[in-house]
């Protein structure tokens, strides 16, 4: 998606940074548009290593291509932050006396403001009086949060964070086809105890589970997200209207899920469960000391809880399995995806290669999604984001 970051002159430019780098990450094409007195807060070079694009600020550069408007006719979602209260009330008035004016006024795409100012600008008859009419228009405004400012002053005005401000400003685009629709998700990795300390677990982060959880609430889907044992961070931040359970052992998951599953009209099973649990697990620490030099630990099945909720499906609900294989050949994993597909009756799977350095814990993934048949319906590359809608655009 292309999409222009408008910074303006607010101490809180140094936090655009931040939005740049996060779009870029979550694989869109970022047109950086500064006004002059943002680059006296923020240096151009830097806007340009990180959007990977040229910065523009001048609104009588580029004449011969009309970049004046072209910029805002090529987008396809605006953001501004920080939108200070001066370019807030230009926008209101439908000023165009710099580049960031005359973009936003060429531009149909979805405009997203983050507010950032002194409690008092904020508070403003003229800003609230701005900040409303902007509203009414459709424009979606992010913050501002509470919190310290400039100097020793401290209350409303601090620019959202980063992340709030991409993850509002992607919702304001996805596609309502999900509306109406409940939505079970699971993400994380189980753990089995052995005793109160130690535990048999998996490398899984949570990321693209909680990613595919915020891609479904953005279009519109009524959410429930059962997560296991996430890396630190991966829920923040949490996107409205996503109901969250916290389990930790395959067993609780299979309780929290069977129990969300039967109002759910599509189920991602997005969780990397384990497949063994410790026969016995002991009340205390377990010693060394007393144990020698071997520790023989006595393992068995977990539940298969996918192949539980597609023999108890409802008519209309569309199941979605995950395997995570190591194996390197294509054609090899492409079998054994089909073959865990018919195996375990569900509507798609998702597979992706794992391993020492692929996957886990990463921002990227790349997937290939197969039908019951174990036909291959699509394949995605890219940030755990926008992997999340490409699944989806197949499974809804």
């Amino acid at each position: 998606m292309n999409v222009v970051v408008g910074i303006t002159g607010g101490i809180a430019a140094y936090k655009a940074v931040n939005v740049v780098r996060a779009f870029v990450l979550a694989g869109h094409d970022v047109h950086v548009v500064a006004t002059n007195a943002a680059l006296r807060f923020i240096g151009r070079p830097t806007l340009e290593a990180i959007s990977r694009n040229p910065v523009h600020s001048e609104l009588y550069e580029g004449v011969a291509e009309v970049r004046h408007v072209a910029i805002g006719q090529a987008a396809e979602l605006i953001v501004v932050a920080p939108a200070t209260a001066n370019t807030i009330a230009k926008i209101a008035a439908g000023l165009a006396d710099d580049l960031l004016g005359n973009t936003i006024l060429a531009s149909k795409a979805p405009l997203v403001l983050a507010p950032a100012m002194h409690t008092e600008m904020w508070l403003n008859p003229a800003t609230v009086a701005n900040v409303a009419l902007l509203r009414g228009r459709g424009v979606r405004i992010v913050g501002p949060a509470s919190g310290q400012l400039t100097g020793s002053d401290s209350g409303p005005g601090r620019m959202a964070e980063p992340e709030v401000i991409v993850a509002e400003a992607l919702a304001s685009t996805a596609p309502q086809d999900l509306a109406g629709r409940r939505i079970l998700v699971t993400a994380g990795g189980t753990r089995e105890p052995l005793d109160p300390v130690r535990f048999i677990g998996n490398r899984s982060s949570g990321k693209q589970g909680v990613a595919l959880a915020r891609a479904a609430a953005d279009r519109g889907g009524e959410v429930t997200l059962i997560v296991a044992n996430l890396d630190d961070g991966v829920l923040e931040p949490l996107s409205p209207g996503i109901a969250v359970q916290h389990v930790s052992t395959t067993l609780e998951l299979q309780e929290a899920t069977l129990l969300a599953a039967g109002t759910a009209d599509l189920i991602i099973m997005a969780a990397a469960v384990a497949d063994y649990r410790p026969q016995t697990v002991a009340a205390g620490k377990i010693k060394k000391e007393t144990q020698g030099d071997t520790l023989e630990l006595k393992l068995v099945k977990n539940p298969d809880i996918l192949h539980e909720l597609t023999g108890a499906r409802h008519d209309g609900q569309v199941i979605v399995g995950f395997a995570a294989e190591t194996e390197p050949d294509r054609d090899a994993l492409l079998a054994l995806g089909a073959a865990k597909a018919a195996r375990k009756g569900v509507d798609y799977l998702v597979v992706n290669r794992v391993g020492w350095t692929e996957t886990f814990g990463k921002d990227e993934n790349v997937v290939i999604v197969l039908d019951a048949t174990g036909r291959n319906v699509t394949e995605a590359e890219g940030s755990k984001s926008s992997v999340a809608d490409r699944i989806l655009d197949v499974v809804r």
